[in-house]
């Protein structure tokens, strides 16, 4: 192994990753790289949102709220959405071993009650789930991108959904 130190106006830098076996490296490199695009994005738009899927339980709750205010049949794809969103807080306890219903029944009712958007899973299972006193954040940009893919996979397999009704509906006819 070589090491350079110290060199004047050095933009360049290497990783050394050695493991066990293939798979390991593999895995290393992979976090690596999920590592340099965390930095990444966070240097693009350094606004974060809080982790443990409470930004997505705060949306949830917002969005639901929103639809109580609809009148037209939208309103079911509103609650519909706000579903979907509880559908990442139920899986990251799933992931992390505690019961997906009770945690995500437990976490929103709190952030309604105390009107604390901050409140997340507890993965770590450390009795605080205030994701700003763990220091858990997302950058906005990574969650903001995820929203956006989800609802265009979404609209797109409804207008393939609605292509092919459709041409059923002319066949019968």
């Amino acid at each position: 192994m070589i090491v350079v130190e110290d060199c004047a106006n050095s933009k360049a830098v290497t990783v050394f990753v050695r493991g066990g076996n293939k798979m390991i490296v593999d895995e290393a490199k992979r976090s690596l790289h999920d590592a340099m695009c965390v930095v990444r994005n966070l240097i693009l738009d350094n606004r974060v949102v809080y982790g443990g899927a409470a930004a997505e339980i705060s949306c949830s709750i917002a969005v639901d709220k929103a639809a109580d205010q609809v009148s037209t049949i939208e309103q079911y794809a509103m609650r519909s959405f706000a579903r979907a969103l509880d559908a990442i807080p139920m899986a990251l306890a799933e992931n992390s071993g505690l019961p997906p219903i009770e945690t995500l029944s437990q976490v929103k009712s709190q952030q309604v009650k105390l009107g604390i958007s901050s409140l997340g899973v507890d993965c770590m299972d450390t009795g605080l789930p205030d994701m700003k006193e763990q220091f858990v954040f997302d950058p906005l940009i990574s969650k903001r991108q995820q929203f956006l893919l989800a609802t265009q996979l979404v609209k797109m397999i409804l207008k393939i959904d609605d292509v092919i009704v459709h041409r059923a509906d002319e066949h019968d006819q």
